[in-house]
């Protein structure tokens, strides 16, 4: 089978833990496209905390997408047009902004500069920033600075106080929005129906590419269903055990440049 789309998560598959993609990766990358392959970057991140690894393949010239929020946002490197974007209704706003403080955690969204939080200081909102290589800015009321429709809130905190939160907003928002654990200390909330499988559906369609002709690489609880979907699935060595059971294959760390091995074994 000739693959025509790649599909890389970013945390943990596609950089190490500096956050940084290897000049090995960066090399495979560039031989994939050569070989007539098109990149999509596909992470929970905002588009913002996609930008610069974006800049580092060269995807505004060689060509590429973002699907950022998980597929809430999926856009066109080299045109910067937006493919897709839903957005969560504004009515819920208020209870997703007040979860958090129930519960002991930390509710969080994002502008064009970075994270909105009213919490500046708490560990898992400081490591969401460090993810994405972005900026927090403080509010005294998160719902009040809100002026625009948001494709995606976390709330972030302690894995025991997140499980009652998770199992609270489940029951408040069922069949009406998304909720799922990206990692155990990041409950996200996009949209009903925005997850990476169902986005990769449609930019596939846009694309007119078969399923057949995607493979994804990934490592987290949220890349489960990108792998599942995908025609050929490769999970990292690092990946959850969960993650690894859904994979076709499994290749070396993200610090040992698993994602190039995975191009060279199947794509090259």
């Amino acid at each position: 089978m000739k693959f025509k789309l790649l599909a890389l998560d970013l945390d943990g598959t596609l950089t190490n833990s500096r956050k940084e993609v290897s000049n090995e990766n960066k090399i495979a990358i560039k031989k994939a496209i050569d070989n007539g392959v098109k990149i999509v970057l596909a992470s929970g991140r905002p588009v913002i905390g996609m930008q610069k690894v974006a800049e580092e393949l060269e995807l505004v010239k060689y060509g590429g997408y973002i699907l950022a929020y998980n597929g809430g946002h999926i856009i066109e490197c080299k045109s910067g047009k937006t493919i897709i974007k839903e957005t969560i209704p504004f009515e819920y706003y208020h209870d997703i902004c007040e979860c958090g403080k129930k519960f002991g955690a930390h509710t969080l969204t994002y502008n064009e500069k970075g994270i909105i939080a009213e919490n500046d200081e708490s560990s898992y909102v400081r490591k969401e920033a460090y993810n994405n290589s972005i900026l927090i800015t403080k509010v005294n009321n998160l719902e009040s600075v809100i002026k625009e429709a948001i494709v995606k809130f976390m709330i972030v905190g302690d894995p025991l106080k997140l499980k009652e939160t998770y199992y609270y907003i489940q029951d408040l928002f069922k069949n009406k929005l998304n909720v799922f654990f990206s990692e155990p200390y990041f409950l996200e909330i996009t949209p009903l129906g925005v997850e990476k499988a169902a986005s990769l559906a449609k930019l596939l369609k846009y694309l007119t590419i078969d399923r057949e002709e995607l493979i994804a690489c990934g490592d987290g609880l949220n890349d489960i269903s990108m792998l599942k979907y995908a025609g050929f699935a490769v999970a990292m060595g690092n990946a959850y055990k969960e993650t690894k059971e859904c994979a076709d294959y499994i290749v070396a760390t993200n610090e040992k440049n698993g994602v190039a091995e995975a191009i060279e074994k199947f794509i090259l």
